[in-house]
């Protein structure tokens, strides 16, 4: 097994003319996000015993198909409703992945739809019945969500839609807007920090949650 330190690997994509480029693939749906697990029968108990996500696939090898490097694994899945996985590698060594060094801990999650808010507030009881503490119901005006974690240290997120279809396609409008906004401030805080001119963290244009603004 490799014990080498790994190191961050980050594409930098140019912008290039693309106009003689295939065209995109149409990505019909997510097929699965993997982690690592400490232990594959203690994350089969809370994904599949707990959360009710049946354990649908296992694939065994010494080898990495894709870099070739030694490193035995069990690698397993769990399907959702729409034929999608989330995934696992144990590799034998009972260590869960540590957390992102530079981010906090609640930036980094993967969230599952579920289609009433009754079932969040069900699933919050099983998993207070099995001493999972949760965080929610939180109202975030288009869905309700509950947080939580995984033994693998791995935050999940159970969410309930509340906006339709209609309401979503409006708020899509504006999505470029903002954000090429938000680029435009982003560029601007970034000169005058080199500059010395600030030394504030950089802000939205917009604050879309004032509710949870302390003293509001």
């Amino acid at each position: 097994m490799s014990t080498a330190a790994p190191q961050p690997v980050y594409s930098q994509p140019r912008r290039i003319d693309m106009s003689g480029l295939p065209t995109p693939a149409a990505v019909q749906q997510l097929h699965h996000y993997a982690y690592k697990a400490r232990d594959a029968e203690e994350t089969r108990h809370f994904y599949e015993d707990i959360l009710g996500l049946p354990l649908y696939h296992i694939i065994q090898s010494d080898y990495v198909p894709s870099t070739g490097e030694y490193c035995p694994y069990t690698h397993f899945f769990f399907r959702l409703k729409d034929g999608s996985f989330i995934a696992f590698f144990d590799i034998g060594d009972d260590e869960a992945a540590l957390p992102s060094p530079n981010s906090p801990i609640w930036i980094n999650h993967i969230s599952f739809r579920v289609d009433t808010e009754q079932e969040l507030e069900n699933t919050k009881a099983r998993l207070l019945a099995c001493g999972v503490e949760v965080l929610g119901v939180t109202d975030h005006h288009i869905f309700k969500s509950i947080y939580f974690f995984d033994p693998n240290g791995i935050r999940l997120e159970l969410t309930a839609q509340l906006a339709d279809a209609v309401q979503m396609q409006k708020e899509s409008t504006t999505a470029h807007a903002r954000l090429n906004e938000w680029t435009a401030r982003k560029e601007q805080w970034r000169r005058e920090r080199a500059e010395g001119k600030t030394a504030e963290a950089l802000k939205p244009q917009n604050n879309d949650r004032p509710e949870f603004v302390p003293g509001k």
